[in-house]
């Protein structure tokens, strides 16, 4: 008898023992999180800055920059923008649709036939089952009880079209003049969404899936792993391109590395889009910066049987994810989280292909992407007079446009921009798209000035541009001081390191000090461009290389 009470105190024992740990485990964390708010969304620890408000038109348009001292001490952003120069009508003025890049009846029809695409497969051929299967044995009870909490399990509601949506809001807004206006309340809602909307799905993108099963990792010349991006589609259906970090903020790209491979860095996307705004060119999509969790909102997510089979659980009990051999074929290049939490950049999907057709040319300053090569325009320096004989840049503004991309380029540190971008209804005259900044910021100590290549070869440039450059240049409206207090509105602030700011305004400087020397060589009305279309002088062609 008294070892039968010993064998059911025992079994007692135990089974309260599993009792207390099933509490523990499964119901505690149910009944709390029942119990609890609604978290807020991650990557969301507290509201941030709020960006700053559009300002209002002004009337007056003056033809030159004269220095002032009425700067707003409190902000010279809001200064900056208030600025008569930020306010003048753009030329030439919009007339009607055929200005718009979209047709807002065809392009909301358009996508309401991928969202009701996507609901119809979405339940069919969502592959949860296959999720975790090779991470760790008790990652699988967690993902179990997180799919509990989530609801995850259940059917998923049909995504639905709104019109009144950022991301469409910002693709009904596209003009012949840039991207998105510059009062328009759309870009801090779109960057607003990006940064808190939960998505849905996560995808590589197109060019890298073209590359899958095509390249052969022992003959990669890109050893370092150079980039890796993935498609991010958000629960209001809109899209946008996420890039990990791969970098820290202080490291510089090292000495020796030529430019094609170097890291893509995820701040550096961030910057460009804030730099771009601030020289009112408006050409880079919006970007903003988020912290993702790479479980949650990556591999939870995805429908890419090849993208779940490159997640691992890393010594460190840190989530990470690498390319399966498009760019990095081997784990010691993959990026992880800390240990779910992964920091990148976000840059927003411009509108189909389908709708709005774009065509690719090459850079006429394209770099030699071999070892040893070298191109033309880096031996010869009348290289320009047989590039503006050349159409289309003999008669549009394109080679002006190609020039303001060299200056927003060099002010970066930029050396990869092998093409550019447009879209085919703006025709010739239309803006240069300014996409994938992700090669910038890279070195602050040094400044590659054969990348104004076409602006000391060809020596013109916008008056628009320079009258901008000269603004920036003032105390009141300085370039370093406006983007550093434009990149504190952004949630993973300090985007750039104060060497970086500061090389800004050096390098503006050493623009401004080219076109000062093509001005004595060649004289104001030859250098600068008042209209999209200007007559070439005779002499304009003359390099000045040691500028």
């Amino acid at each position: 008898m008294p070892g039968l009470r010993r064998d059911r105190l025992l079994t007692l024992l135990l089974l309260g023992a599993l009792l207390a740990a099933d509490l523990y485990f499964h119901l505690g964390p149910r009944v709390r999180s029942r119990l609890q708010p609604r978290e807020r969304p991650l990557g969301c620890p507290c509201a941030r800055r709020a960006a700053s408000p559009a300002p209002a038109p002004a009337p007056s348009a003056p033809r030159r920059v004269e220095p002032s001292g009425g700067g707003d001490p409190g902000s010279k952003l809001r200064a900056l923008f208030a600025h008569p120069l930020y306010n003048e009508p753009e030329e030439p003025p919009l007339l009607g649709p055929e200005d718009s890049l979209l047709a807002g009846p065809e392009a909301l029809r358009y996508y309401r036939r991928k969202v009701a695409r996507w609901n119809s497969l979405k339940g069919s051929i969502f592959p949860r089952t296959h999720l975790f299967v090779h991470l760790s044995s008790p990652t699988l009870r967690r993902r179990k009880m997180y799919k509990e909490q989530l609801n995850l399990t259940s059917p998923e509601p049909p995504v639905q079209l709104r019109q009144e949506a950022s991301w469409v809001q910002f693709h009904l807004g596209i003009n012949r003049h840039g991207l998105y206006p510059r009062s328009s309340p759309v870009v801090s809602k779109l960057l607003q969404d990006m940064r808190h909307f939960p998505t849905i799905s996560a995808d590589y993108s197109q060019d890298e899936k073209a590359l899958l099963g095509a390249c052969d990792c022992s003959q990669i010349v890109k050893p370092s792993g150079v980039h890796l991006k993935l498609v991010l589609r958000f629960s209001d259906f809109g899209k946008a391109m996420f890039k990990p970090m791969r970098q820290q903020r202080d490291e510089e790209t090292p000495e020796d590395f030529f430019y094609f491979i170097d890291f893509q860095r995820h701040n550096a996307e961030i910057a460009a889009f804030h730099l771009d705004r601030i020289l009112d060119f408006r050409r880079v999509p919006p970007t903003v910066g988020r912290l993702v969790n790479v479980t949650r909102e990556i591999l939870e997510v995805t429908r890419n049987e090849i993208l779940q089979s490159v997640f691992f659980v890393s010594p460190a009990n840190n989530v990470c994810f690498f390319a399966k051999c498009p760019y990095m074929c081997k784990t010691e290049y993959a990026v992880c989280g800390s240990p779910h939490l992964l920091e990148g950049s976000l840059s927003a999907f411009l509108p189909s292909l389908n709708l709005a057709p774009r065509f690719s040319m090459p850079s006429p300053w394209i770099r030699s992407y071999s070892l040893a090569g070298r191109e033309e325009w880096e031996v010869n320096p009348l290289y320009c007079e047989a590039v503006k004989q050349a159409y289309p840049h003999n008669s549009s503004s394109r080679l002006l446009n190609i020039i303001d991309m060299a200056i927003f380029d060099f002010l970066i540190g930029n050396m990869d921009r092998h093409h550019y971008e447009m879209f085919t209804k703006f025709g010739e005259d239309g803006f240069l798209i300014h996409l994938d900044n992700a090669r910038g910021f890279g070195r602050h100590s040094h400044d590659e000035v054969s990348i104004l290549a076409p602006l000391f070869q060809c020596c013109r440039i916008k008056r628009k541009t320079l009258l901008h450059l000269q603004l920036l240049a003032q105390a009141d409206y300085r370039l370093s001081d406006v983007m550093r207090e434009s990149l504190l509105e952004d949630q993973l602030s300090p985007v750039l390191t104060e060497p970086h700011l500061l090389a800004l305004d050096r390098r503006l400087q050493t623009v401004l000090r080219t076109v000062q020397d093509c001005i004595e060589a060649h004289g104001e009305q030859s250098v600068v461009a008042d209209g999209p279309v200007g007559q070439w002088a005779p002499d304009s062609s003359r390099a000045n290389a040691t500028s």
